[in-house]
């Protein structure tokens, strides 16, 4: 019987771009981004605008991820 751990995709995580090499980054937020936006706002009592970039808004939710104890994508990160 096969291992199945060692089947199925690659569990490493997927290389990112850097917002700053985003080409549609001044194009106004993805629609899930005011939606993770405004639930981290709420946890965190903070408002945020409305008409944010897809890079600020990206930007914003690694910052409010960071600082509401969820960190990036989920994951729990230190504060150094």
């Amino acid at each position: 019987m096969a291992d199945p751990q060692s089947s199925g995709p690659d569990p490493s995580p997927t290389p990112e771009k850097d917002p700053d090499d985003w080409i549609t980054g001044d194009e106004p937020m993805t629609g899930p981004q005011p939606s993770c936006l405004h639930t981290l706002a709420r946890e965190l009592g903070e408002t945020v605008p409305d008409d944010l970039t897809k890079v600020t808004a990206s930007r914003l939710i690694d910052d409010m991820q960071r600082r509401s104890g969820r960190g990036a994508r989920g994951e729990d990160t230190p504060d150094t």
